[in-house]
């Protein structure tokens, strides 16, 4: 062995080493193995924000082993993830194995094939430090920021509290469209819908009211006006005014970036957006496929760049043509163009072989694994696709001076749609009902009319599509940071789900409002865009990160002395969040409040009365036992299950309720986790999956396996590590 090749997970290492000859050898880090520590600030501002790193407690033995082989290893190739993180763990690989530059080469993969790994192989490089300046300037950033508003935060308002560089943003923006919804006053409006028919008795359909003939489209703002436009058309006859037939194309949507697949997944899939990235590093990293061994299904995931390479774009033209025909294929390949501001690292996100459609790997994948790589596939297929076709019938019909228009909208060409359309966070208008033909200057006999009242919407909460969809619009956050921001803003309970939509808590709101009025600066939507591309300048290397990190400081630094001296001024009581539930022991309202272990209902009438009772969701799964619905619960220690929301009902499981219900019996089914089918749980149906065959860890079976490395222990004479007294070895940067 002369050559070691070092990579981040286990599953990219067996992927890797099947591509290479017997003189490599690969090894993973398993993810990060050196850090800042977790209880210290460990950025020293006064020696100009030097950064105090140790190994990742429990990583010693990986670190062992990695100095070992190394050791032996004639070149050292890091081959870590091709991003900003995945270089700073390359470098940290370099200094804590004390790898000399002369026995160091840096690759990157932008897909795990064997062409892809061969060429990177071939042409190494060295470590980029302006990309690990970058990373470093980050997290001194957030420990800046988190180590000295956090304690502000716990003493002014609550403990456990953080503020993040990015997540206080986002709680912002989320806040904001809160009190929009709540600012929002509805305005009245009204439509008139009237059914017409040829005069021949045949050929009916409905157009709406438009406008004054001549005039653009009209609101009817009360119920006044409406019955005056309707007492002006009951004695009028209705002519056909115009027929108007037009054409409409469509074109597809580009490739993924990492942005949009999270806003795809969640609007189709249902699926978080910390899930879509945990699937899509499996499909990154290497997936175990029948009669093809370990591959990697899609290039890299975290991306900002709509580029696809010659070859990808070349086989996608040539499966075009083979499975759909010439006529779905556009004369030229298209190119999309990716925003100013991406960075243009790696490619879109694709699927790494064509030859692997999703319906010849089905069996091999879970079924998150199988609608993600579909959704992938689907979508970079489709973009190479021809436009969609569509054609526009208007028929504006006029009485006593007032246009009545209808449209129906036919698809004359499926083109790309045959495979793929994109999801939409609104609704697009209805197609209309199909329309007789009619020519101009033709009669038609009214046959009813109906007059309704409306009233304007307000904005719609934030779901989790529409947020990444506004922070990457603003310039907050990039890539790698939309999945953990939307993770952490909900764990730390600043924001809930509800029905698929966001909704800020009264924590998320007393702790935003008393940003803005202490740190306006730092939860200033303008200002953190600001700092994104200051990051972006020293990963570019146009910039200095210490030099950028002064800056920030000498300013931030005042913010804070102010924000000290208020503390003085007493505690911010968080607001109950009042509900429509009633104390069953004392009768008085109950209202949700925040403790140690996350959200429950509790009564209003505490000291005297301490009844409470665990939050729950509803789902869309029905219990086994008694059909009623099932809920999500919290367990005391903060412990995610599911119930009947019957009481007395014994039913609880921590499988996922389905939509789906079972062929044999009807009832819900519910996925256990990493399985690839849902299962039943009603131990009457014959399908039933008893709870020792579904695949859980069992307490019983983690003691044996702690009983089972006693005895190893003991017939080898090896006694149990004791810990370490000695302090852990730091180094600063």
């Amino acid at each position: 062995m002369s050559k070691l090749v070092i990579v981040e997970s286990p599953a990219k290492s067996r992927t890797i080493e099947q591509y290479l000859g017997k003189e490599y050898k690969v090894a993973a880090t398993m993810g990060h193995i050196r850090d800042l520590p977790k209880k210290e600030k460990a950025v020293d501002v006064e020696h100009d924000f030097s950064l105090v790193y140790e190994p990742i407690p429990g990583k010693g033995e990986v670190i062992k082993k990695l100095k070992d082989v190394a050791r032996k290893s004639e070149v050292v190739i890091l081959a870590t993830d091709p991003d900003r993180e995945g270089e700073a763990i390359s470098w940290h690989v370099k200094e804590l194995l004390g790898l000399p530059d002369d026995k160091l080469l840096r690759v990157t993969f932008n897909e795990i094939t064997k062409k892809e790994i061969l060429r990177s192989m071939a042409n190494p490089k060295g470590i980029d430090y302006p990309l690990v300046d970058s990373q470093q300037a980050r997290r001194a950033l957030d420990r800046i920021l988190g180590y000295e508003i956090s304690p502000i935060l716990w003493r002014k308002i609550k403990r456990g509290l953080s503020a993040g560089r990015v997540q206080s943003v986002a709680v912002r923006i989320v806040v904001d469209r809160e009190d929009e919804i709540r600012a929002f006053v509805p305005q009245e409006y009204w439509t008139i819908e009237v059914s017409l028919g040829r005069k021949e008795g045949y050929g009916t359909f409905t157009a709406q009211y438009f406008a004054p003939c001549g005039e653009k489209k009209t609101v009817i703002p009360n119920e006044e006006t409406a019955l005056e436009i309707i007492k002006s058309i009951e004695q009028a006859p209705f002519t056909v005014h115009s027929v108007k037939n037009s054409e409409k194309k469509r074109n597809p949507a580009p490739p993924f970036i990492t942005s949009t697949l999270q806003q795809e997944a969640s609007r189709k899939l249902g699926m978080t957006s910390k899930r879509t990235m945990a699937v899509a590093q499996q499909l990154y990293e290497g997936v175990q496929i029948e009669g093809h061994g370990l591959a990697g299904l899609i290039t890299y995931m975290r991306t900002d760049s709509l580029r696809l390479s010659d070859d990808a774009v070349t086989d996608a033209r040539e499966f075009i043509r083979s499975r759909y025909g010439k006529e779905y294929l556009p004369a030229q390949a298209r190119k999309f163009k990716s925003k100013k501001s991406a960075q243009d690292a790696h490619e879109a996100i694709r699927p790494s072989y064509i030859e692997l459609p999703p319906e010849a790997v089905k069996g091999s994948l879970s079924n998150e694994q199988y609608r993600l790589y579909k959704l992938i596939w689907d979508r970079f297929i489709a973009c190479q696709m021809s436009v969609a076709v569509y054609n526009i019938l208007t028929i504006d019909t006029l009485s006593a001076g007032h246009i009545f228009r209808a449209n129906h909208t036919t698809l004359v060409f499926a083109g790309f749609t045959a495979i793929y359309e994109e999801g939409k966070d609104e609704e697009d208008e209805a197609a209309g009902d199909s329309l007789p033909k009619l020519t101009p200057g033709e009669g038609l006999v009214r046959l009813k009319t109906i007059h309704e009242q409306h009233f304007t919407k307000p904005p719609a909460r934030y779901s989790e599509a529409t947020l990444i969809r506004a922070m990457e619009e603003q310039g907050i956050g990039r890539p790698s940071t939309y999945a953990p921001t939307l993770s952490t803003i909900v764990d730390r309970e600043y924001v809930v789900r509800e029905n698929k939509q966001l909704r800020p808590t009264p924590l998320g709101e007393t702790v935003t409002e008393y940003m803005k009025k202490q740190f306006a600066k730092i939860v200033d939507i303008t200002f953190t865009a600001h700092m994104e591309e200051s990051l972006d300048e020293v990963e570019q290397g146009k910039n200095d990160w210490r030099a950028m990190l002064r800056g920030f400081y000498d300013e931030f630094s005042k913010i804070r002395e102010l924000a000290e001296a208020d503390i003085q001024n007493g505690r911010i009581r968080i607001p109950d969040e009042p509900t429509d539930q009633i104390c069953d022991l004392c009768n008085k309202p109950m209202a949700i409040k925040s403790g140690r272990f996350g959200r429950y209902i509790a009564c209003t009438g505490y000291p005297e009365c301490k009844n409470t009772r665990n939050l729950s969701e509803p789902t869309d799964g029905f219990c086994p036992l008694c059909d009623s619905q099932v809920l999500k619960k919290k367990s005391k220690k903060g412990y995610s299950y599911y119930g009947c929301e019957k009481t007395g009902c014994t039913f609880m499981t921590w499988d996922t309720p389905q939509k789906t219900n079972c062929s044999e019996c009807g009832k819900s089914l519910f996925r256990v986790r990493y399985a690839k089918v849902p299962i039943c749980e009603n131990p009457l149906c014959s399908a039933f999956v008893p709870e020792d065959a579904r695949g859980y860890k069992r307490k019983e079976d983690k003691e044996d396996s702690k009983g089972d490395k006693a005895k190893k222990s003991a017939s080898s004479g090896k006694t149990p590590a004791k810990k370490s007294a000695a302090k852990k070895k730091s180094s600063k940067t």
